[in-house]
């Protein structure tokens, strides 16, 4: 349990992959709930759904990821900059799941709650490195 929680306290990417994983996979399981709650739930077309779980999540994410995750990495003396890249890099994570909604839903004609999958795991890894190499940089 020691060596865990030195890992999270380091600044490697080591330690910030962990912590980016226990937030991010928190806010992505949030995402993906509301999601599945609106198309399951109620008749909303899925990209709606999709939006307004991009919506719930790009504000809960910025205050966890900059405050936990990418904590002491990078520069942090212009908040506005680090604020706006983190939206432009949410649009881009908007953009994937967006995408992967209508590719398994309309293209491929699989079940609303596919898009889920990608969700959870493929779009994180992408907006890792995203938030890493220049969000939080």
């Amino acid at each position: 349990m020691a060596t865990l929680l030195h890992h999270l306290n380091a600044n490697t990417i080591h330690g910030q992959l962990i912590r980016y994983a226990i937030t991010g996979g928190g806010v992505t399981l949030v995402g993906g709930g509301l999601y599945l709650a609106l198309v399951q739930l109620t008749t909303v077309n899925e990209q709606v759904a999709m939006f307004a779980a991009y919506l719930v999540c790009v504000a809960i994410g910025y205050v966890l990821h900059s405050r936990w995750s990418f904590r002491g990495h990078g520069e942090r003396d212009n908040p506005a900059k680090t604020t706006t890249r983190f939206v432009a890099a949410s649009l881009i994570s908007y953009a994937l799941n967006a995408f992967f909604t209508w590719a398994l839903v309309r293209g491929l004609d699989l079940p609303r709650w596919t898009p889920v999958i990608t969700t959870l795991f493929v779009t994180p890894v992408i907006m890792f490195v995203v938030n890493r190499r220049w969000v939080f940089a």
